[in-house]
């Protein structure tokens, strides 16, 4: 039941408006003066508090002001709906600045009370999950993806955590090295199906007919080396949530055959005339513009949306440039094991202005590689310079051709750097990159590098 502390002077409005509120599920508790009202808010948690601003010993609008920052000052996160006159409404507007979650003007419509606590209640659940979501990211956020408080980073944490508690596909939308499968392991990690699998799939590194396969399982004999039953993902994931990485890349047959199992909650495995039922949640994610996919034909508009249950956009790097102190930060902390003596280290002013003007095409997974080398490459230093970080000089941005061409030469730097890094080994190379060991062999394959 919701808690509401009724702060108020006015008999009638006590009366009436505890029990309209009580009628309304809420349990009330009332407080007709300051002390006893700070005394009440200080002992209790409630889920909202009605104040008004004019109450005895002074009854001044002031001494009200005064009254809501100290009870913010006691709990910053309390939901404080304020009540006044209505020439009193500049006081409220100035309230509401401070910290107030609304204003209402007196005589206070029922019906309007009732919508404005539930409102408050519903931003207190949120903000509770939404903190409760930070604290699991920086606890368990390997790669930094989760680390940052710009604007646009905190609305895709605030979709996150509402998201995360429903049975929504989910659809990851941003450029390569933004962080998209952590962020899909969050929402999995805040849902109910925390305890069960997390399976995740790369749709484009795989053939169709593999992957296919990999899906859906199949039976013996269904093909050339089908030589016993093999379950597919979706069953290996039944319970819990199925990742389908660039989901951009699957082919159209594959979409119809991932459509039908989740409408249908039904697997057929290669080979096979006997479906099995599963019960899994699928959040997917690109990096490809799918709405220009399906203006083309090569992905369908009913796949599309049965995936899109809700969608998370992660912003690139460069347009959260306010986040690099911080992840910089991580990163670096990440990377003292690198270091030659293991000693913390800081980064120069010079370095940081490099840092926050570097386009950062491979985003976070460039910048992760960038902080690792410098690292190592600063040696006993305790600080990092731009020397350090082998960024190339802003007038040379656009070289390259197209974007992909861009992407492409970063690519081959990057590889040719962990190589250098780690003398030639590849498993620890692969590690270093974030790849696979077999990733990495095909990285080196397509730029020739021996």
């Amino acid at each position: 039941m919701n808690r509401v502390l009724l702060v108020d002077d006015d008999d009638a409005f006590v009366r009436v408006y505890s029990k309209l509120l009580e009628a309304d599920g809420f349990q009330v508790a009332v407080a007709q003066d300051r002390p006893t009202a700070i005394a009440a808010f200080k002992e209790a948690d409630f889920d909202v508090v009605l104040l008004d601003l004019m109450l005895p010993p002074d009854g001044s609008v002031s001494g009200g002001m005064d009254q809501l920052d100290e009870m913010l000052s006691l709990k910053p996160n309390a939901q404080i709906v304020v009540a006044s006159g209505a020439g009193d409404q500049q006081f409220m507007i100035r309230a509401v600045r401070a910290g107030a979650f609304d204003f209402l003007t007196k005589p206070v419509d029922p019906d309007v009370l009732v919508i404005v606590l539930q409102r408050a209640i519903a931003h207190a659940k949120l903000q509770h999950e939404r903190d409760s979501l930070r604290e699991s990211l920086a606890q368990t956020a390997p790669a930094g993806a989760m680390i940052g408080q710009s604007p646009r980073f905190q609305t895709c944490l605030d979709m996150a955590a509402r998201v995360a508690p429903s049975e929504l596909p989910v659809l990851i939308l941003g450029e390569n090295g933004t962080g998209k499968e952590l962020m899909a392991r969050f929402v999995h990690d805040q849902s109910p199906r925390r305890g069960q699998k997390f399976v995740a799939v790369n749709c484009g590194a795989l053939t169709e007919t593999l992957l296919d396969s990999t899906l859906f399982g199949h039976v013996k004999g269904a093909f050339t080396g089908a030589v016993q039953d093999r379950d597919g993902l979706f069953v290996e994931a039944d319970g819990g949530t199925l990742f389908l990485d660039e989901v951009g890349d699957m082919p159209p047959a594959l979409q119809v055959k991932v459509l039908r199992a989740l409408e249908s909650g039904e697997v057929l495995a290669v080979g096979s005339d006997r479906p099995k039922h599963v019960d899994v949640r699928i959040v997917s994610a690109t990096n490809r513009d799918l709405n220009e996919l399906m203006d083309g034909g090569d992905f369908r508009e009913d796949t599309y949306w049965r995936l899109n249950g809700a969608s998370i956009e992660l912003p690139p790097l460069r347009e959260r440039t306010s986040d690099i102190p911080e992840l910089a930060d991580h990163f670096m902390n990440q990377s003292r094991s690198l270091a030659h003596d293991g000693l913390a280290k800081q980064l120069t002013d010079s370095a940081l202005d490099a840092l926050k003007s570097h386009p950062w095409p491979g985003n976070l997974r460039e910048f992760r590689h960038v902080m690792q080398r410098a690292t190592v490459m600063s040696g006993d230093s305790p600080t990092i310079g731009p020397e350090h970080l082998g960024l190339r000089p802003a007038t040379t941005r656009s070289v390259g051709g197209t974007l992909a061409d861009q992407v492409d030469a970063l690519e081959h730097r990057l590889v040719e750097d962990a190589l250098m890094q780690t003398h030639g080994n590849r498993t620890q190379a692969a590690e270093l990159l974030g790849l696979s060991r077999q990733g990495l062999l095909n990285k080196m394959k397509k730029f020739g590098i021996e």
